[in-house]
């Protein structure tokens, strides 16, 4: 069973993201970058799958394939994934911005060329936190899909994933090929030891562009301004309740 899982390099989580100062994106010039934290969880599930860890058999993976989009330096973020245990690396070299809908039409192109039995991929990135390309993604490909998964379980030919919804945890079972989103809680990724990461330089990472597949990538969206949250003002303490009522009635809250 080859499992793919797209990973993507994105502002690391610890960083305090600055806009630029004509408005027009986030300023990632000397900015620590990292794994979508997301996708992280994704590569160790998948190396669970293959080594046979937690309720996983051993050897449900033969195969685990990683593939990112991005600039030369993502090669960073594909060795961080091979380290952890994946296999090989595909990086589809493109130095824009791509939407949702051109990186769900690439992952497609790889899906027809590697023929993987499962996509398992971060719910979002935390960078656009679009919630969109695992959906797109199943959607191009006509296959089943389970998303925000907090616990998978692979046999008999199909996927069993419980996902967290509003009112609980439901369990689904979809036949693969699938598509599967991963969330926060499935599981802790592990830090790729120093053996493995010496191991990880010597993994195969296929370098590709965006017209090697042939896919349209021309944007459908435009991003008019982007401005930092406002500062939130500092509060007020207040003697008891009855002054509490009568503050929030001059704010005009109740």
């Amino acid at each position: 069973m080859k499992v793919l899982v797209p990973v993507k390099r994105v502002i690391d989580y610890n960083v305090k993201a600055r806009v630029k100062a004509d408005q027009t994106g986030v300023d990632l010039a000397n900015v620590k970058m990292s794994m979508n934290p997301f996708d992280e969880i994704a590569v160790e599930e998948a190396v669970r799958l293959k080594d046979g860890k937690d309720h996983h058999a051993a050897g449900t993976v033969t195969e685990i394939v990683v593939v990112s989009i991005g600039v030369q330096q993502a090669q960073e973020t594909i060795r961080t994934a091979l380290a952890m245990g994946a296999d090989r690396g595909i990086l589809i070299q493109s130095d824009a911005d791509l939407e949702p809908l051109a990186v769900a039409k690439l992952l497609k192109a790889v899906v027809e060329e590697e023929k993987p039995d499962l996509v398992l991929m971060g719910k979002q990135s935390i960078d656009g936190d679009n919630n969109a390309v695992g959906q797109m993604l199943a959607a191009l490909l006509d296959w089943p899909q389970a998303t925000f998964a907090s616990k998978i379980q692979i046999g008999d030919g199909k996927a069993t994933v419980t996902r967290e919804i509003d009112g609980g945890l439901q369990t689904i079972a979809s036949q693969l090929p699938a598509v599967v989103t991963v969330d926060l809680r499935l599981n802790t990724p592990r830090y790729a030891s120093l053996p493995n990461i010496m191991k990880a330089k010597k993994k195969e990472i296929a370098m590709k562009t965006v017209a090697d597949y042939g896919v349209d990538i021309a944007p459908r969206l435009s991003v008019l301004k982007v401005t930092a949250p406002p500062v939130r003002s500092a509060g007020i303490k207040v003697a008891d309740a009855a002054e509490l009522v009568s503050k929030l009635k001059t704010a005009g809250a109740i």
